[in-house]
């Protein structure tokens, strides 16, 4: 039977690493090409407002500019000299067209102040800025501040070459074109770090009830504002302050760039109070209104956000302590266990050694009756070590609340004589082991009271859990005491209230004179214990 050969020319399959990097040089401009495109649609916009042919009230672009280069890298920047050509090329063509070497001058600082805004944010905030502490937003303003005026000074120059303005009228011009970028990059350029950066979590701020109704209050707000003649322009305050409180950066952002739009559109319509001012007037009071409002929300919902991660981190500092309190008497307890406790062993061991020595011997009853007091000192000690270690060592509550509140009636029980009755549920408690110990050294404080001062002969301790709160009771029907009264048990009573303060806990005490007393702490319940 023949063999069938079948061959293939190389040259007519390509390349593995050909078709990959085809694929990516199609990926890469096509995002040039839609970032040139939303770069131009945001320069329409911008439009809206002109000071002169070439210079807007605010512009955008620079805004979403330096944004799309922080978050996708500085290699996108083919997409900023495509949005720019688009934008100058019409320029161009317009009735009263700049110089070509105006256009080109202006281009050329355009693109240079968003890549250096991009790079300055970069090198001064890092890669993923959230905004939410005072120092990154004033590293963001000075990395604002420093690109824009590269764009401001470059254009004012290339005016004054083609002499579109005379040299008098150039430091009103840098002015609005410095505050003008400035402006629409501190709206634009927070509101696409914390919305493209982090979409879900800037969701989930605003997604309630409350978001829609701040963001109908600022819109309300904003308009009115901007729409009576009347001086209210302040009236917008309430309403930042509200969304930095509430919702932090996402809110702050959103409230921002819907006053600058609002603010923008009304007076391109020829209305407010901004339109009725001279030209020059109307662009620096519409470019102030809208900078300073961006500037005092971020650094409001900056500080409001260091404030609450300042809280989130000491609570979890005190955790911490907590849990390495817990530690460290745990390993107090082993060693006691391991040293002292042993040593009263062996001390004990000793005395009946001799005392069964003496039964052999001659009568001693000197030397019988002092063995038998270093006894019952011995037998004493190892009663209180033991309690001691079961109190402070791993085995308190390892097994449960109810299960060491159990094991501790029954030390009750035989050394006392005090009868506890112990009920809770079997289930686990919805408690952190540290809480658990806080609550284990009330109760046992609280039986110790009793064994003292209550002259009672039972206790009860009840443990009960639902959805929201933990509550533990121990009850006596001794003699009760007076409230106004001082002295040891009052002591307990202060370390009660403070361990229940420490868990976030309430501590209630209801005493009656010759009926007993009842002692409940009530304890929010904690999620993920």
């Amino acid at each position: 039977m023949g063999e069938a050969h079948i061959t293939t020319s190389s040259a007519s399959l390509p390349r593995p690493n050909t078709v990959a990097l085809d694929r990516e040089l199609v990926v890469r401009v096509g995002a040039w090409v839609a970032l040139g495109v939303a770069y131009f649609g945001a320069a329409k916009l911008g439009q809206t407002l002109r000071y002169t042919a070439s210079v807007s009230a605010i512009w955008p672009p620079v805004g979403l500019g330096i944004a799309a280069l922080y978050l996708g890298g500085l290699r996108l920047w083919p997409g900023i000299f495509v949005g720019e050509l688009l934008v100058n090329g019409q320029l161009l063509f317009e009735n009263t067209p700049l110089p070509f070497g105006s256009v080109v001058g202006q281009q050329l600082g355009n693109m240079a102040e968003v890549i250096v805004g991009a790079w300055l944010l970069l090198r001064l905030i890092g890669p993923r800025a959230k905004l939410e502490s005072a120092v990154e937003i004033g590293k963001l303003i000075v990395a604002v501040g420093t690109a824009t005026a590269i764009s401001a000074s470059v254009g004012t120059l290339s005016m004054l070459a083609g002499d579109v303005i005379e040299s008098g009228a150039a430091p009103n011009f840098w002015r609005t074109w410095w505050l003008g970028d400035s402006s629409g990059a501190l709206v634009v350029v927070p509101l696409v770090l914390v919305w493209v950066g982090d979409p879900r979590a800037a969701w989930r701020r605003i997604a309630c009830p409350q978001g829609v109704a701040m963001i109908a209050t600022v819109v309300a707000l904003a308009t009115l504002s901007v729409t009576d003649d009347a001086p209210l322009t302040y009236l917008i305050f309430p309403a930042l302050i509200w969304a930095a409180f509430r919702f932090g950066a996402p809110g702050v952002t959103l409230a921002t760039t819907i006053n600058a739009g609002i603010t923008i559109g009304v007076t391109a319509d020829r209305l407010g109070p901004f339109f009725k001012q001279p030209i020059d007037n109307r662009t620096l009071s519409t470019q102030l209104y809208v900078l300073i409002t961006a500037i005092t929300a971020l650094f409001l919902s900056a500080v409001v956000s260091e404030r609450q991660r300042s809280v989130t981190e000491l609570v979890a500092a005190r955790r911490r302590e907590n849990e390495r309190a817990l530690a460290e008497r745990r390993r107090i307890a082993r060693e006691l266990h391991d040293s002292v406790s042993q040593s009263l062993f062996s001390s004990g061991l000793h005395t009946r050694t001799a005392q069964r020595a003496l039964d052999h011997t001659a009568d001693n009853a000197t030397v019988r009756q002092h063995l038998d007091a270093i006894d019952e000192l011995t037998k004493r000690a190892q009663r209180e070590m033991r309690s001691f270690i079961f109190a402070w060592g791993p085995g308190g509550i390892e097994d449960g609340l109810v299960t060491a509140f159990s094991r501790h009636a029954a030390s009750l029980a035989s050394d006392c004589g005090l009868a506890v009755a112990v009920d809770g549920p079997e289930r686990p408690l919805p408690l952190r082991r540290s809480t658990q110990s806080q609550l284990y050294a009330i109760g046992r404080e609280a039986l110790a009271n009793v064994v003292r001062h209550s002259g009672a002969n039972s206790a009860r301790v009840h443990i009960d859990a639902d959805a929201r709160v933990v509550t533990l009771e121990i009850r006596d029907a001794g003699k009760g005491f007076a409230p106004t009264g001082t002295g040891h048990s009052h002591q307990g009573i202060e370390s009660m209230r403070s361990r229940a303060a420490e868990i976030g806990g309430e501590l209630v005490i209801a005493t009656y004179v010759g009926r007993g007393t009842v002692v409940t702490v009530i304890v929010p319940v904690e999620e993920g214990a």
